[in-house]
């Protein structure tokens, strides 16, 4: 595996992952000009973009089976597709039954959310042992700040001046998006998954101890191999690492839904800061996220990927809950909100890397992609958890540390009953006496 051929397979993925971040924010971002334009109220725009995450959540798992059985480069170009098909095709929504056209085409933004489940799969192969591997991918991982930079950005400069409106913001995503799919045409496919497709072909063909041997000359496990990948997931050998780290995903995009997809109603409603203020504070958050993301990929590769994930969060969830009940200062705000958003962002690179990493090259696409779904549900629980609070009379600063803070320092808690990973090799050991077993 040349340098030249790493070097371009990460170039496609963090581009693809960049437009495809795009894609997926800018709906939530123009929600307010769409719905006055489609003539949707506050509650209905918000009740569709809850059917929209439903949708995204069954598209994202659905990509997990698609990577392992064929392929991770196929599965890169269709995701990739996808982010242009759902850009496009928002483009064209029709002014009579638009909130039905609208669930129906944003669920295609599952694909591009999956992006990086995809990237995490397919990149956790292609770097195989190199000793900074999760720094080098936290590179591409931090695709995610500047996809939303890079859509608010736009959004400033050719929809805030009228020079375009919200359907040419979506149109302007299509095109890159399609660019980079015909890139994605000229990547390598990962050389593990080509080990594990040959081994298949002789189980197929009924020569299983031959197949064994072979999977376990490319370090690769076949326990459980003709059952399916769901069914895998949870079988005795990774069932408890499968439970706890979707268990942590979901209970982190809580957190992330109040704090950072939230993060404006809670500074300014909660902390009294202004609403002009509060937007500064999120452009520069988020721009301090990306360095986020590097730290924690470095950190990872020396400490690691586990240990670093669990003690980000525990760390975001404490500094919320002091910007939450201590000074109302916008300087403390600032300081805690930006030390919450770098601890709470920031490990989703060692996250996506630790997610290729620790589960079996048999079922590493549908891991990666099971855990990566519970995005959208913890987004929908942590909507519905402040909205509920908030309903029953609490104030915004109490709402939010009941379903935000204590999600984000419960998931960092969960991260501990995963497997402690540290190389690839570990992922595919586990079941190894019992394959033998088995062929025997």
């Amino acid at each position: 595996m040349t340098n030249k051929t790493l070097v371009y397979s990460s170039i496609v993925c963090f581009l693809a992952w960049v437009f495809s971040v795009y894609d997926y924010t800018l709906f939530g971002t123009l929600l307010p000009p769409i719905a006055e334009d489609l003539g949707w109220s506050t509650s209905y725009a918000t009740f569709i973009v809850t059917l929209i995450n439903v949708g995204i959540f069954f598209v994202a798992l659905s990509v997990g089976p698609l990577l392992d059985r064929f392929g991770r480069k196929p599965s890169l170009v269709i995701t990739t597709v996808g982010a242009a098909l759902s850009s496009g095709l928002t483009a064209l929504a029709p002014g009579a039954f638009a909130a039905a056209y609208m669930t129906v085409v944003r669920t295609f933004s599952g694909l591009g959310y999956a992006e990086q489940a995809v990237n995490a799969t397919y990149l956790n192969e292609m770097y195989g042992n190199r000793r900074n591997r999760g720094f080098i991918y936290s590179l591409v991982q931090g695709g995610w700040p500047i996809g939303v930079l890079l859509g608010a950005a736009l959004t400033a400069v050719l929809f805030s001046s009228g020079l375009i409106g919200w359907r040419g913001m979506f149109i302007v995503a299509t095109f890159p998006a399609i660019v980079i799919s015909i890139l994605a045409l000229k990547l390598r496919e990962s050389p593990k998954w080509q080990a594990m497709r040959a081994a298949r072909t002789l189980e197929t063909q009924g020569r299983r101890e031959e197949a064994v041997e072979f999977a376990r000359e490319y370090d690769i496990d076949l326990s459980h191999s003709e059952e399916s990948t769901f069914k895998q997931l949870f079988e005795p050998d990774i069932r408890r690492h499968t439970i706890f780290i979707s268990l942590a995903m979901f209970m982190n995009w809580i957190g992330i839904q109040v704090f950072a997809v939230l993060g404006t109603t809670i500074i300014t409603e909660g902390k009294g800061v202004a609403f002009t203020n509060a937007v500064l504070v999120l452009i520069v958050s988020n721009a301090a996220s990306y360095i986020g993301y590097l730290c924690h990929g470095f950190v990872g590769d020396r400490i690691g990927r586990r240990l670093t994930i669990a003690g980000g969060w525990l760390i975001s969830g404490v500094a919320y809950t002091l910007m939450l009940f201590g000074p109302d200062s916008q300087a403390f705000v600032f300081t805690m909100y930006t030390v919450g958003l770098f601890f709470i962002i920031g490990p989703y690179a060692a996250l996506l890397f630790f997610m290729g990493e620790s589960f079996p090259t048999r079922v590493r696409g549908t891991g990666a992609s099971l855990v990566n779904a519970m995005g959208p549900l913890g987004a929908i629980a942590g909507s519905g958890l402040l909205s509920l609070f908030t309903g029953a009379g609490l104030g915004v600063v109490t709402a939010a540390f009941l379903s935000g803070g204590l999600a984000t320092i419960a998931s960092g808690f969960l991260m501990f009953g995963t497997r402690d990973v540290k190389d690839p090799h570990q992922a595919e050991v586990v079941s190894q006496d019992s394959t033998a077993a088995r062929v025997r």
